[in-house]
C-alpha cells in the first residue's frame, strides 16, 4: 500500500521493477527498526550489571553501590536472545545509535518499580517470571515512556507505520527466543505475496479501473481519496489473481486499512464498492478461488 502510493505521487508510470526495489527498502526499513527496539531492550536490561560497575568504581562506594543487584542482567530469555548468531550479526551491520542518557534514565524509573524490586529479591529464575520481567520493561518502561517513542520516531521515520507490528513481533521473540531470524524478519511467502501483489496491481491497473470505476456512481474518480482507489484495486486484485485468499478476508482487511490510513468515510466507502464488486464477479462465474484450508 505504501509502496503503491509513493509511486501514485510520481509523474512517471510505474514500473514493476522499480517498485519491487521500493518496497524492498521498506522490508529493510522495517527490519532495522526491529533490530534497533530489540537492542534497546537487550541493552536497558544489561544495564544493572553498568550501573553495578560504575557505582562500585566510586571514589567512595556506600554499601548499597557496592551490592547493586544485577540479576536482570544475567535474564535466561535475555541471554537466549543475545546469544543468537542473526542477532549478533544485525547488530553488528546496523550498528544502532542508541540514546545512553535516555536509557540510563528509563533504568532508574525502572529500579524504583515494586515489580522490579519483587522480581529482583527472588533467587530463583522461573522462566515465565524471566518473559514477563522483559514484557514489563518494554511496554511499561520504554513504550510506556514519552521520550522513547519521541525518540523512536526522530530516528525511523516509519515508526508510526510499522511500530505496532515490530513489537508484536518482539514480544513473540520474548515468548519465542531463535523464533525470528534478524536477518529476514519476513518470511520468504509473505515477501513474494507482497512482490506478487505489487506486480499485479501495477500490471493490472487498467482492468482494475473498468471494474471499479463504474461502481462509483456519482462519484467522480478523480476526486475520490487516492488511499481508497489503491486499496480498491488491491482488494480487486486478490479477488480475481489469488485464489486461495477468501473474499471476506479480502473485504475485511482493507476495510480495516481503509479506516486506519485513509479518512473517516473510506472504511464503509472501500466496503461497498468491493462488495459490489464481488457480487458482480461471482454472478458472472468470474471468481475462481479454491478452498484455502486445502490449498
Amino acid at each position: 500500500m505504501q509502496t503503491l502510493y509513493n509511486l501514485s505521487t510520481h509523474d512517471t508510470a510505474a514500473n514493476p521493477a522499480d517498485a519491487q526495489k521500493i518496497l524492498q527498502q521498506h522490508f529493510e526499513q522495517t527490519r532495522q527498526l526491529f533490530v534497533h527496539l530489540t537492542y534497546f531492550l537487550t541493552e536497558l536490561s544489561r544495564y544493572a550489571e553498568t550501573d553495578s560497575h560504575k557505582r562500585a568504581g566510586k571514589h567512595l562506594p556506600t554499601y548499597e553501590d557496592l551490592h547493586v543487584n544485577t540479576k536482570l542482567a544475567g535474564n535466561k530469555t535475555l541471554w537466549k536472545i543475545l546469544d543468537e548468531t542473526s542477532f549478533k550479526d544485525a547488530v553488528n551491520k546496523i550498528k544502532p545509535q542508541l540514546n545512553r542518557e535516555l536509557l540510563k534514565r528509563i533504568y532508574g524509573k525502572l529500579a524504583e518499580t515494586e515489580v522490579y524490586k519483587t522480581y529482583i529479591n527472588k533467587e530463583s529464575r522461573d522462566n515465565k517470571e524471566e518473559k514477563e520481567i522483559l514484557e514489563f520493561i518494554l511496554d511499561k518502561m520504554m513504550l510506556a515512556d514519552e521520550g522513547f517513542t519521541s525518540y523512536m520516531e526522530e530516528e525511523y521515520v516509519n515508526w508510526d507505520d510499522d511500530g505496532e507490528m515490530v513489537i508484536l513481533l518482539l514480544v513473540n521473540l520474548l515468548h519465542k527466543p531463535g523464533s525470528i531470524d534478524f536477518k529476514e524478519i519476513i518470511s520468504g511467502d509473505k515477501k513474494d505475496f507482497a512482490f506478487g501483489l505489487l506486480k499485479t496491481v501495477i500490471e493490472k491497473n487498467e482492468h482494475l479501473q473498468t471494474l471499479i470505476i463504474p461502481k462509483l456512481k456519482n462519484w467522480d474518480p478523480d476526486r475520490i481519496a487516492l488511499l481508497d482507489m489503491i486499496l480498491m484495486k488491491m482488494g480487486v486484485s486478490e479477488f480475481l489473481y489469488f485464489e486461495t485468499i477468501p473474499p471476506k478476508v479480502t473485504i475485511n482487511e482493507y476495510i480495516d486499512l481503509a479506516k486506519d490510513y485513509s479518512t473517516l468515510q473510506s472504511g464503509q466507502f472501500v466496503n461497498g464498492i468491493l462488495d459490489n464488486i464481488h457480487k458482480e464477479l461471482v454472478a458472472q462465474g468470474k471468481m475462481q478461488k479454491v478452498d484455502f484450508k486445502k490449498a
